[in-house]
């Protein structure tokens, strides 16, 4: 009898092992969320910082930004979610926050000095949602030929009418981008934020 209660606790607990690891290993749907939104702000940082930044951005986490980069963005910026940061070849920092519902591009110089506002950045960073049944078919062609195995979580609109749509399968997510016709553009990069989803308040904590 003691044998088979101890068989019995062993499988309960086997089974619920297994339950854990899949439910961890499966993206959450706030995540989905998060990449799409952060691969926006890349992108929107891409095209937005030209004129001011020397050579390519290098995406950075931002547990990465120096003390001043932080204190001003706490003081300016209070409850300021950072979604996006990098550095170009000169040590500038460029950062992307989300704060009362708008997105806003800062400048800061290699000291971590603030140097500007970057100007439309929040328009091209902000999304528009877009239903999953409204996508055009060849978004939805692209991914079932390309993806298999995935499914789309999450989709929207920045300014310039790219749509930016989120799949996922049980362990990855990835970001596609297309144009305004439903063409695919390129698979969109997802800035290591914070562990790779993109939160921080501050610091990120």
């Amino acid at each position: 009898m003691k044998k088979q209660l101890l068989l019995l606790l062993m499988a309960v607990f086997g089974l619920y092992m297994v339950a854990c690891q899949s439910q961890d290993a499966t993206p959450s749907s706030d995540g989905d969320l998060e990449a799409v939104q952060v691969s926006a702000a890349r992108t929107a940082a891409d095209s937005t910082t030209k004129p001011k930044r020397k050579g390519k951005l290098t995406p950075i986490d931002s547990t990465a930004l120096p003390s001043k980069v932080i204190s001003y963005i706490s003081a300016n910026y209070a409850g300021a979610q950072v979604k996006f940061a990098a550095k170009d070849s000169l040590g500038q920092y460029f950062v992307g926050i989300f704060v009362n519902k708008t997105h806003t591009g800062l400048l800061f110089d290699a000291s971590g000095n603030f140097v500007q506002i970057i100007e439309k950045y929040g328009n091209k960073a902000k999304l528009t949602d877009v239903a999953i049944s409204t996508l055009p078919a060849s978004v939805t062609s692209y991914v079932t030929a390309n993806y298999a195995g995935y499914t789309i979580k999450k989709a929207g609109t920045n300014a310039d009418g790219n749509l930016f749509v989120g799949i996922a399968n049980d362990t990855t997510r990835v970001v596609l981008v297309f144009d305004s016709a439903g063409n695919f553009v390129k698979v969109a990069d997802i800035p290591p934020m914070n562990g790779g989803r993109g939160k921080g308040k501050g610091r990120g904590h």
